[in-house]
């Protein structure tokens, strides 16, 4: 199923001049191109600026207004520049000048988490760089560009494969530019009465074809997913990339699995030449009718393994629809990396060697999603729900450790979970305590062992105090409780009772 991206960029220009000269401020801005405004920013527009306005008009009417010269050609090559960098998204990224960039994410989601996790993504890292964005997700380059720049919100997500007429449904309140037709096309539609793209499509086709052309039926084709529309994507200098075209188009497994390997095999000479390593490919096959299906795996560490990297692919191809056929193939590296040093192991040390996990660890990323694979490691810090981190399955040492001497559980509670207990005395274990509805009483305890609040973080944990004790039940299971306050001073705690773990 495809599933595009479009991020319009309403204030492209003027962002762009105020990160390159340094002028994040919100003074009004204007920037000229043969004596009309060509761009303003926010401010500006904001006081009655607008685009096309004679520019002697704009500083008559707004005197404080800073006009600085356009630059059209370097907007256009810095948005193919921002569409190479979206390739981290998706193995399709191209531009749509002069103010928005598509991403094909069909089959891509999953290695960000999710669909909505990877726009959000998109979102705050275009925040941090300081760029005005909507985005919009589709089945369709078309809906999904129509909704970038006319949505009523700034992130719109038509939910996917419910067929034109969910597309339609988010399309028909739109005005018939969303369409990106011609103005005089738009303007003699206009003339007619047609203000929405719900009076486009109610309308009889052959009569608007016959006057307006056939541009106005395939633009809203597209835009319904009734017609393929193929991106044109950006390739990067210096990506390393395959590609394989067919004289006759391919269609079955068998054809796009042999001929994966095979591009995978060409894909690691090109990177031992350039004696690196990938830790993502993107796998491409252009249908007959345009429309690309894509297989996008990445690898926890880099690697030119071609037979690692080729069951990746392989057990991905099964999310390929060929359609009528695939006349062209290609393989990409644009994630790429040193090799890190390995370890060569004698015979006679085999039997101590480490088990080298990488190749599971792939299998599980690309399977179940980056987020979703992990591993626990410690990190340095006295409260036990702070003593512990997820970090890449794969990833360097954290320098923490565990105290060796002092019982921790295998599950911890975070939040802990607060129980009803009652001990002899304030300082002793508990004697019993109530978990839910049920009544465990304890059989042997050990404790208490101490822990002072982390002062230099909160102000809150200045005085704070737990006294942690490992207990037993009658059935012979072992809990993790502690007291919260030394019984002393009110400000250590309020001595209430909280299960913190589980052993066993």
């Amino acid at each position: 199923m495809r599933r595009v991206v479009s991020v319009y960029l309403p204030m492209w220009a003027t962002d762009r001049w105020q990160q390159l000269n340094r002028r994040l401020g919100a003074e009004p801005l204007a920037l000229t191109d043969r004596r009309l405004v060509y761009a303003a920013n926010e401010a500006a527009l904001g006081l009655g600026v607008y685009v096309g306005m004679p520019v002697a008009q704009a500083q008559a009417m707004l005197p404080g207004l800073r006009v600085e010269t356009a630059d059209p050609a370097g907007d256009v090559a810095a948005l193919r520049r921002l569409a190479g960098w979206c390739l981290r998204f998706s193995p399709l990224a191209a531009p749509c000048v002069p103010d928005s960039v598509w991403i094909d994410v069909s089959g891509c989601a999953h290695l960000h988490g999710d669909e909505d996790r990877l726009v959000q993504a998109i979102m705050e890292r275009l925040g941090e760089a300081g760029l005005a964005a909507r985005v919009a997700v589709a089945d369709t380059p078309g809906c999904a560009y129509a909704l970038a720049r006319y949505g009523l919100d700034a992130l719109c997500v038509v939910p996917p494969g419910e067929g034109p007429a969910a597309l339609l449904a988010a399309l028909a309140p739109l005005p018939i530019e969303a369409l990106r037709l011609d103005a005089a096309v738009s303007a003699g539609l206009r003339n007619l009465g047609f203000d929405t793209i719900a009076q486009l499509t109610a309308a009889p086709r052959a009569p608007l074809a016959r006057r307006f052309g056939a541009g106005l039926m395939r633009r809203l084709d597209q835009a319904l997913g009734r017609a393929g529309e193929p991106l044109e994507p950006v390739a990067p200098a210096g990506l390393i990339r395959v590609r394989q075209g067919f004289p006759e188009p391919i269609a079955t497994s068998d054809d796009l699995l042999r001929i994966t390997a095979l591009l995978t095999e060409r894909l690691c000479d090109k990177l031992r030449q350039a004696d690196l390593g990938a830790s993502r490919l993107d796998l491409v096959f252009v249908r007959v009718d345009g429309l690309p299906q894509m297989v996008q795996v990445g690898t926890a560490a880099a690697t030119r393994d071609a037979a690692h990297l080729t069951r990746l692919l392989s057990a991905q191809i099964e999310t390929v629809d060929p359609g009528f056929g695939v006349d062209s193939v290609w393989l990409a590296a644009p994630l790429t990396g040193n090799l890190g040093a390995r370890q060569v192991v004698s015979d006679l040390a085999a039997g101590h060697a480490a088990a080298d996990l990488s190749s599971l660890i792939d299998t599980l990323l690309n399977r179940l999603g980056s987020r979703n694979v992990f591993r626990v490691a410690s990190v340095e810090s006295d409260i036990p729900e702070r003593s512990v981190r997820r970090v890449a399955p794969g990833g360097s040492e954290t320098g923490g450790r565990w105290p060796a001497s002092l019982p921790r559980p295998s599950r911890l509670l975070n939040p802990p979970r607060a129980v009803d207990a009652v001990s002899l005395l304030p300082d002793h274990a508990p004697v019993q305590f109530t978990l839910g509805k049920r009544a465990h009483r304890v059989r042997a305890s050990d404790g208490p062992e101490r822990i002072f609040g982390e002062w230099w973080r909160a102000d809150d944990e200045f005085f704070a105090v737990r006294d942690y004790f490992q207990v037993e039940d009658e059935d012979g299971r072992r809990f993790w409780l502690f007291r919260e306050g030394d019984g002393e001073h009110p400000e250590s705690g309020d001595m209430g009772w909280y299960l913190h773990g589980l052993f066993g």
